[in-house]
């Protein structure tokens, strides 16, 4: 309780107060809304670039082959020690976490596609 008082006595924010006519007042920090997390979500167009990159830079992959059709092990013939590779290549490459549960359903680029989509810290 003393840190958030003591955190408090240092911050100072306006205050909005709603006008006569019940309307509030714009913003004077309305810039600020340009480093809100929840404007900034990928493009399904960004995500499908990106993973496709990730793919096509694996050593083991021809890069004419990718497409956000292609299944890792049987369009690209990769093992299951690949696959967990892309994985975490993927993860580096969106700054995410993907759980081990949710990896081992991610054998294509169409699954690893949906999954960071629809993934909110996506990044």
């Amino acid at each position: 309780m003393a840190l958030r008082a003591a955190v408090l006595r240092h911050i100072r924010l306006p205050v909005q107060t709603l006008t006569a006519t019940g309307s509030r007042p714009q913003p004077q920090w309305s810039f600020l809304r340009l480093f809100s997390s929840h404007d900034d979500h990928l493009t399904k167009e960004e995500v499908i670039d990106r993973v496709l990159d990730v793919v096509k830079s694996f050593p083991k992959v021809d890069p004419s082959k990718v497409t956000p059709d292609v299944h890792f092990q049987k369009d690209l013939g990769l093992d299951s020690l690949d696959n967990v590779e892309i994985v975490m290549a993927l993860e580096e490459e969106f700054k995410l976490e993907i759980p081990d549960k949710e990896a081992d359903k991610i054998d294509s680029c169409n699954l690893a596609i949906e999954y960071i989509y629809n993934h909110p810290m996506a990044g």
